[in-house]
C-alpha cells in the first residue's frame, strides 16, 4: 500500500495584483467590504471619547490614525492571497497603527481588541490563529479587569467567538479554492491524457491496417489483368481489414466515457490530498475485467465525493480485491438526509451487476464496500 500523506500548506486562490487595486479587487469579489464595514462604528467607542477628553491635537491624531486602520481593517481579506511573509507584514502595520492610538488614548485602546482578532483570524493560517486569538482575548480581558473595563472584557469575548468562527470559515473558503483548483487540474490532465490515448490509438489502429490496404491495393491492381482471381483474393483482404479497422475505431472512440478502477484510484489520490485527506491507496490493482473495473469505478468514484464532501475526515482507505472495492474513512459518518441520493443510484447500479453495497456509518467514520461475488460477470 502507499500512504500519501498531504502537505501542510497554504491555499491557491485566484491571484490577484499585490497592490492596494489588488486588494480592493480580491476584497470586493469576495463580499467582505459590506461585511466588514459596518462593524467600523466600533471605532467610535475610540473617537467619541477622544474628542471628550483629549487635548485638539490628540483627538485629531487618534481620528486620523484610525483612517488607515480602517483601510487595513476592511481590506484585510483582500490580502489574505498574499504570502505568508506579506500577510504578516500587513499585521504589523495594523499593530504599528493600533501602538499609535494606545500611547495617545492609553488604557481604552482596549475596545480595539476585536479588529485586531478578527484581522489574525483571516491573515493567520488557522492552526496559528486558535492560539493568537485567544491568547489576544485573554491578555485583553486581564487588563481589562485590572483597570475596570467591562465593556472591553465584553468586547473581547465576543471578538473571541467571532475571529474563532470567521478562521473557521476561512479556512473552508481555502479548502473549497484548492479542491476547486484541484478538480479543474484534474479535469485538464483527464482531457490530455484522453487527448493522448485517441491519438496513440488511432495511430496504431489505422498507421498499421491503411498501409496494409494501401500494399493490397497496389498488389490488387498489378494482378488485375494477369491474375483476377488473387487480384479479388486481396480485395476482400482490403474489405476485412477496412471493416477492423472501423470497428477498432469505434471501440476506442467509445472508450472516452469509460470509468475505470485504475483511473478512479489515480483521481481520488489527487482530490484526497487536495481536500488535506491522508490518502492510503493501493500501489498496485488486481486484473479486473471491464465491466468489474468500471463498476468499482463508479464506487470509487461516489465513495471519495462523500467523503470529501461529507465526512470532515483526516484519513481516507482505499481496498480492491478481484472480489470488493472499499473507501474508509476516520470521519464523522454520513449525516441522514446527506449524500443518500448517490449512494442509492449507486446501490442500484451494484444491484444490476449481481453485488450488494454496504455502508457502515457512525460518529467514528465510514466504510462503504461494493462486493461481487467470484464469478459475478
Amino acid at each position: 500500500m502507499i500512504v500519501a500523506t498531504p502537505q501542510r500548506r497554504e491555499a491557491e486562490p485566484p491571484e490577484y495584483p499585490r497592490t492596494l487595486r489588488g486588494v480592493h479587487r480580491a476584497a470586493r469579489d469576495s463580499g467582505s467590504i459590506a461585511f466588514t464595514a459596518p462593524s467600523l462604528l466600533f471605532l467610535l467607542y475610540i473617537i467619541i471619547p477622544a474628542w471628550g477628553a483629549l487635548p485638539l491635537w490628540q483627538a485629531l491624531a487618534v481620528t486620523a490614525l484610525c483612517l488607515p486602520y480602517s483601510v487595513l481593517f476592511v481590506y484585510t481579506i483582500g490580502a489574505r492571497s498574499y504570502p505568508v511573509r506579506d500577510r504578516l507584514l500587513w499585521l504589523g502595520a495594523s499593530w504599528v497603527v493600533v501602538a499609535l492610538i494606545g500611547l495617545i488614548i492609553g488604557v481604552d485602546i482596549l475596545y480595539m481588541v476585536m479588529f485586531v482578532q478578527v484581522m489574525h483570524a483571516i491573515l493567520v493560517p488557522l492552526r496559528g490563529a486558535r492560539v493568537v486569538v485567544p491568547l489576544l482575548g485573554l491578555v485583553v480581558v486581564v487588563i481589562a479587569v485590572l483597570h475596570e473595563q467591562p465593556i472591553a472584557i465584553v468586547l473581547a469575548l465576543v471578538g473571541l467567538v467571532f475571529a474563532l468562527s470567521l478562521a473557521e470559515g476561512v479556512e473552508r473558503e481555502i479548502l473549497k479554492d484548492r479542491l476547486d483548483a484541484a478538480e479543474r487540474r484534474s479535469a485538464n490532465l483527464a482531457v490530455a491524457a484522453e487527448r493522448e490515448r485517441i491519438g496513440r490509438d488511432l495511430h496504431d489502429i489505422l498507421g498499421h491496417s491503411l498501409t496494409t490496404i494501401t500494399v493490397s491495393a497496389q498488389l490488387a491492381q498489378r494482378l488485375l489483368e494477369s491474375d483476377p482471381d488473387a487480384a479479388r483474393t486481396q480485395l476482400a483482404e482490403i474489405e476485412r481489414i477496412s471493416r477492423q479497422s472501423l470497428a477498432d475505431v469505434r471501440t476506442t472512440a467509445s472508450g472516452m466515457q469509460q470509468v475505470r478502477a485504475a483511473t478512479e484510484i489515480a483521481s481520488a489520490r489527487s482530490v484526497l490530498l487536495a481536500a488535506g485527506i491522508e490518502a492510503d491507496v493501493p500501489a498496485a490493482l488486481p486484473a479486473l475485467d471491464d465491466e468489474r473495473s468500471e463498476l468499482f469505478g463508479y464506487v470509487l468514484r461516489e465513495g471519495v465525493t462523500n467523503v470529501v464532501r461529507h465526512s470532515r475526515a483526516t484519513r481516507a482507505t482505499l481496498r480492491v480485491t478481484e472480489e470488493e472495492v472499499e473507501v474508509a474513512d476516520d470521519g464523522v459518518g454520513i449525516p441522514a438526509g446527506r449524500a443518500r441520493t448517490g449512494l442509492a443510484g449507486l446501490e442500484a447500479r451494484v444491484a444490476e451487476a449481481g453485488g450488494t453495497l454496504t455502508v457502515d456509518t457512525g460518529p467514528d467514520g465510514t466504510r462503504l464496500i461494493a462486493r461481487l461475488e467470484e464469478g459475478t460477470p
